[in-house]
């Protein structure tokens, strides 16, 4: 045998992969032939240096690749002719599939020369950027199983897309103003689309702009009419705006960390939560809030239209409320003319609708709040213990619902969708359920679920004539949570700080403040917040004024409930308290966090939007930067009482205390006794390390509160999966894969 059968796993396809051997391949002078095939990229090579060029795979990939293995073993190699690029082999998909990727800096520089033949093209790209996932339609990642396949190329890109030696070889999305895509605008006056596009927004009109995964509906972010009225046409009066600006923009609008400028730097360009700077946008960009969702322009025609503009641009989802976004042409024309006065379309369809990922930087690391485009599908490698795992499909939780898909010891988790109440995400959840099966050649042995009988996604798992695992919903969030930290199997049990709005326990009420001990098989509850009543059922979830009057009766302050919300029908919810009529008992941390903010008075009845009022309570505790003593709470056999808390911050309301302070002093009191509950379980040898998951977690403030609290001790958190409902699928997959292995043995 005289030469090696090399075998590249990981992400591997549509990054320059095969050119990038090809090179290495001649530097050590080897003959043989490269090429993708459905388990990644497979290499035949015979010569002298083989041991070099296979260590060199590993070692010099290119930017967007991920290499997880290079496995070799020798075999004979037909290679006369030196060392070729030969043609994708099967059909399957066991390698992964390459996000899409914002603009390298030399097609930038390519569409900024004016003697370069892309100049101000909107759809320049190469092997190291540009659309992938959102243009995919099957495997192999080939130009006719994408959207670019009507797209002919001319002789000049295919002469780039032929040459092994040029950075666009096989780039499946490669094209330019003679053969590609076309942006324009409508209506027009008959100019350059992205000339007259900024020319109207900076007239103050609203423009639906056709992006990657989908449309944005922008407006000037310094024109506070212009804010003002999209925010009246799209009825959303207090969510905060996503902004998109050129670096130098965010550094004047925003309080920009070394760390925080890598990951708006970084190729999935997610928005990034960033702390406001010193010069200010209109307050109706994020009413109420401490920071700004930045990201930087991450296609040619956002680079073109900012240059244009030369300011800050309101970039928001465009879709009608609770719906999914709009991708398509007509579609866009047909749901957003009451709200765009004029549309940039283009001609290169999209596969796959994908929001902005939406990440934030804290001071223990990362934290994803949204995943989705840009990071959709990278994959996480399961822990150690779980290398037998059937193939298993999770389909989460009703809101912030994501699809994970386990198979060949990776965990799939898929791009947010949304609230599966809205019948058209419901739809898109189905059509995900399907494309992820297709694309990932998945056939699931069983299926993952939440307990609630009644979720979507539930009814759905049992609709599969599988096998089906059901996990309680914060059992999930323990899972996801050891799973992203690479937790083994066997790793002995940990405990979880579990805190988030609602989850179905198996007692039949609603969790959401727990300390669990447990690991990926089972769990127990050590530690709850004292059960409170939620009036209303759903309606609790959207008026903090419900469950404000629960906690101050429970506290025994019925009569300042009945002065502070005198103009609220206290009375009548108290009747249907009594009677049991849609009052569930409920645990939930998330509801505490709105009582509170409500005792604020930070929010004005309904919340406009999903956790508004906790966001604001966390926007205003940043504003007490001194430390202060948290608000006390009871703990007794297991039971966490809020009671002393609304005591307390009775007399500091009374004594004239800032209401910054008391925001502080409530992030630290909920910190410091859940963090005591878990610690207790350390000590006592009982737990290995403290999990911290659930919505809540995705409070920066809170999570650093919990860690100093715990800083002694080992510590997990989440980093690449958001610690939300976003998460939910891939503990579920987890915990099905545990007790799928001890069935089977």
């Amino acid at each position: 045998m005289n030469g090696r059968r090399i075998r590249v796993r990981g992400q591997v396809q549509g990054v320059g992969f095969r050119p990038f051997v090809w090179q290495l391949a001649r530097r050590f002078g080897l003959k043989g032939t490269v090429l993708n095939d459905p388990e990644g990229v497979l290499v035949f090579a015979s010569g002298e240096d083989l041991e070099q060029f296979e260590a060199a795979i590993a070692a010099e990939a290119p930017p967007l690749a991920r290499v997880d293995a290079v496995e070799s073993e020798p075999c004979d190699v037909r290679a006369d002719d030196g060392f070729e690029i030969v043609a994708s082999e099967g059909a399957g998909a066991e390698t992964r599939v390459t996000p899409d990727a914002a603009t390298c800096q030399d097609c930038l520089c390519e569409i900024n020369d004016v003697n370069d033949r892309r100049y101000g093209y909107a759809f320049a790209n190469c092997t190291h950027c540009g659309p992938r996932f959102t243009i995919l339609k099957a495997l192999p990642y080939d130009r006719d199983q994408t959207t670019m396949a009507p797209f002919d190329m001319c002789s000049a890109c295919r002469e780039e897309y032929g040459d092994p030696g040029d950075r666009r070889f096989h780039a499946q999305p490669v094209a330019c103003p003679d053969c590609g895509p076309r942006v324009w605008i409508e209506p027009s006056s008959g100019g350059d689309a992205i000339v007259e596009a900024a020319a109207r927004l900076r007239l103050g009109e609203v423009l639906a702009i056709k992006g990657l995964g989908g449309f944005h509906l922008a407006v000037d972010a310094c024109n506070a009419d212009a804010v003002a009225l999209l925010r009246d046409r799209k009825r959303r009066p207090g969510k905060p705006f996503a902004l998109m600006g050129t670096l130098e923009v965010v550094c004047r609008y925003a309080s920009v960390s070394k760390t925080e400028r890598v990951l708006l730097q970084d190729v999935a360009a997610p928005i990034v939560l960033l702390r406001k700077g010193e010069e200010a946008l209109p307050e109706g960009v994020a009413p109420g809030q401490a920071s700004l969702g930045w990201m930087l322009p991450y296609t040619p025609l956002h680079h073109l239209l900012l240059q244009a503009f030369e300011g800050p641009l309101v970039m928001t989802s465009g879709n009608l409320s609770g719906e999914p976004q709009v991708i398509g042409n007509a579609e866009a024309i047909e749901k957003l003319e009451n709200f765009a006065d004029a549309f940039v379309m283009h001609d290169r369809d999209i596969a796959r609708r994908l929001d902005d990922s939406v990440e934030r930087i804290t001071p223990h690391g990362p934290m994803v709040l949204r995943r989705a485009r840009g990071r959709v599908p990278g994959t996480l490698p399961l822990p150690e213990g779980f290398e037998n795992a059937p193939h298993i499909a999770a389909y989460g939780g009703q809101m912030k619902a994501a699809i994970c898909l386990i198979k060949n010891g990776q965990a799939l988790l898929g791009h947010h969708l949304g609230e599966l109440d809205e019948a058209l995400t419901w739809d898109a959840f189905v059509q995900a359920d399907a494309d992820y099966a297709d694309l990932f050649d998945h056939h699931p042995e069983a299926v993952a679920c939440d307990l609630h009988p009644d979720f979507s996604a539930t009814k759905h798992s049992y609709s599969k004539g599988l096998p089906v695992e059901t996990v309680q919903h914060h059992h999930a969030h323990l899972a996801a949570c050891l799973g992203e930290n690479g937790w083994p199997l066997e790793g002995g049990k940990v405990a979880g700080i579990i805190l988030d709005g609602l989850g179905l326990g198996p007692d039949g009420t609603v969790w959401g403040g727990e300390v669990l001990l447990g690991d990926y098989r089972g769990f127990e509850r050590t530690h709850w917040l004292r059960q409170a009543p939620l009036p209303g059922g759903d309606m609790a979830q959207r008026d903090p004024w419900r469950n404000l009057l629960m906690r101050l009766d429970q506290a025994g302050m019925a009569d300042l409930a009945d002065q502070f919300l005198g103009v609220c029908p206290v009375d009548l919810l108290r009747q249907s308290v009594t009677a049991g009529v849609n009052a569930p008992m409920s645990s939930s941390a998330g509801r505490l966090f709105d009582a509170f903010a409500a005792a604020l008075e930070l929010v004005a009845g309904a919340q406009s939007f999903e956790g508004e009022a906790a966001m604001r309570l966390e926007a205003l505790a940043l504003e007490w930067e001194a430390d202060v003593e948290g608000y006390p709470f009871d703990v007794r056999d297991g039971e966490i009482d809020p009671a002393p808390l609304f005591r307390a911050w009775l007399q500091d309301r009374e004594s004239g205390v800032e209401a910054a302070k008391m925001a502080r002093r409530f992030h630290v009191g909920i910190a410091s006794v859940f963090g005591r509950c878990a610690r207790e379980l350390v000590e006592s040898g009982r737990a290995k390390a403290i999990a911290l998951s659930g919505g809540c977690f995705q409070n920066a403030l809170l999570l650093d509160l919990v860690a100093r609290e715990l800083q002694d001790l080992p510590v997990l958190i989440h980093t690449k999966t958001p610690a939300n409902d976003g998460g939910l699928a891939l503990g579920q997959a987890l915990v099905a894969a545990a007790r799928w292995d001890g069935r089977r043995a």
